[in-house]
């Protein structure tokens, strides 16, 4: 059996973490509401949440 895993991360924009992991990536997406997205990643749930006010760190 495979491990698995879940990991939830901020953003502060989900349609662009849903251009991004959705066509960029081709994560098939799964359940989501007005705040968060589940996306499949290679079997993995990754959910993206919506973080009003979140600062990326520099790059």
């Amino acid at each position: 059996m495979q491990n698995m895993f879940h990991l939830a991360f901020p953003v502060d924009d989900l349609n662009a973490a849903r251009r991004f992991y959705g066509e960029t990536l081709g994560c098939e997406e799964g359940r989501s509401s007005d705040r968060w997205i589940d996306f499949n990643l290679f079997g993995h749930q990754i959910v993206a949440h919506l973080a009003p006010g979140f600062v990326r760190p520099p790059a």
